[in-house]
């Protein structure tokens, strides 16, 4: 018997749970139909991708063990607010959306019906045709072809929706909660996100994907972020799966003049991971800022897929991201610019730094420029490196135990990013869980003081 390459067989694998769907939405508007069709379609021809030689988006990611699972379609479990309060960040002045296991769950969100902010299930948002949602969705999530934003797609049923108002300052931030139950059963979760904020609005944006289980579970999240002329979003994306779950994430967001987003992410968990994170700065006056922290140990991956096309003049981006890798651990870290012929006066910066903890891990950084613009400033970077010796000498020699000592160097090299989250439930939190971490990272570490 011969057995189908793993990405075919992955693709039969969610073939049944495709058609159910399918039979079951029979009532589902047109033109989601066609979205979905064509999703499938491209997942169908793409398949999960195992294969790495010449495959430049996952040359240093082995998804073989992804591809080789089996995940139950369709299950959604119970979760309670403590349960949220105890395992993620969590404020009750915010307004807050829930999405189990793929579903919005109005029962845990807590929305206080702020003036000019519109919120609640994606679902609903597409049944009734609210905003502009049918020339949005997939719209910018859906331009390359890409398996798990195909895959996430072909299985597009709900999520949340968040609008603001032109002219809106939001004074609290909204957070919107993703989270896989306790269920025993390997699951797979299509998380999605649609963001649209209107001209002169601001809004602070709280992303958060929790995991209450025990058992390998499967997450694609898809996030598509429409800036409006004069509009802000400040950002903040948290990563908290099991480490025996893959979570591969995009997120997609499209500028309009003088529009800015700034986005800061902390990513900890999962076997496997990937942030892939686009902005188009696509009228002039627009300013993007990416930037984040990343932390592995054992034999965890963390991959950060960081791009940014200028498009038009006189636009601004920022890359910025941190490592902090322990144990036989694993990160990557692909970084683009992109300057199109049009965008004179681009202003790119990209950066790169790791700690290494341990002999046994790997980093592999990719910084690249494109530039096709003549008037262009741009600087691009990476390191990655152990603390020497003479550094842990220095805080010891000053009364500081070697213990101590190394936590203090670690968590000193994750403070500038932590210290980028501001909503204070939100800055202690990622604070608590680096803290406890730290220990973890120092256990398999053999690197920290020996050089």
């Amino acid at each position: 018997m011969t057995l189908a390459p793993p990405s075919i067989a992955a693709v039969e694998k969610y073939s049944p749970a495709y058609e159910s769907l399918v039979t079951a939405s029979a009532a589902a508007p047109e033109w989601l139909k066609a979205v979905r069709q064509q999703a499938w379609a491209t997942y169908s021809e793409l398949g999960i991708p195992v294969k790495r030689r010449g495959n430049e988006l996952w040359k240093y990611t082995n998804l073989q063990p992804l591809a080789a699972e089996d995940f139950r379609h369709g299950l959604t479990g119970e979760v309670s607010v403590d349960q949220l309060k105890a395992v993620g960040p969590w404020d009750d002045a915010w307004n807050t959306l829930v999405v189990v296991d793929g579903k919005f769950n109005t029962e845990l969100s807590n929305l206080h019906g702020t003036n000019g902010l519109v919120a609640g299930s994606l679902a609903d948002a597409i049944s009734t045709g609210t905003g502009d949602i049918e020339s949005q969705i997939a719209t910018l999530a859906g331009r390359e072809e890409y398996a798990f934003t195909a895959l996430n797609t072909a299985f597009l049923d709900d999520g949340a929706y968040v609008a603001i108002e032109r002219d809106t300052v939001l004074e609290e931030p909204v957070q919107v909660v993703f989270v896989t139950s306790s269920l025993s059963e390997s699951r797979v979760n299509y998380p999605r996100l649609l963001v649209d904020a209107g001209e002169n609005s601001s809004v602070v944006l709280i992303e958060t994907h929790l995991n209450l289980a025990e058992e390998s579970q499967f997450s694609t999240p898809v996030v598509e972020m429409f800036a409006h002329a004069g509009s802000s979003i400040r950002h903040y994306r948290v990563q908290m799966e099991n480490e025996k779950s893959f979570h591969l994430g995009t997120t997609r967001i499209r500028q309009l003049d003088d529009s800015n987003f700034t986005s800061t992410s902390f990513a900890v968990g999962a076997s496997i991971a990937r942030n892939d994170i686009h902005t188009l700065l696509d009228a002039p006056g627009a300013s993007c800022t990416l930037h984040g922290l990343y932390m592995t140990n054992g034999e965890q991956q963390q991959d950060q897929e960081i791009s940014t096309t200028h498009a038009k003049p006189h636009c601004t981006s920022d890359q910025f991201y941190k490592g902090i890798l322990s144990g036989k651990s694993h990160a990557v870290f692909s970084g683009k610019v992109v300057v199109m012929r049009d965008a004179q006066k681009s202003d790119a910066t990209q950066k790169d730094l790791n700690l290494l903890l341990s002999r046994g891990v790997e980093i592999d950084a990719k910084p690249s420029l494109e530039i096709y613009a003549d008037d262009v400033t741009a600087a691009h970077g990476a390191t990655a490196g152990h603390v020497d010796r003479e550094t842990l000498y220095y805080l010891e020699s000053r009364g500081v135990d070697q213990e101590a000592a190394k936590a203090i160097l670690v968590r000193g090299f994750a403070e500038e990013i932590l210290n980028e989250f501001e909503p204070k439930s939100l800055h202690d939190f990622v604070e608590k869980v680096t803290d406890e971490r730290i220990p973890a990272l120092l256990a398999e570490s053999d690197t920290l003081g020996t050089a």
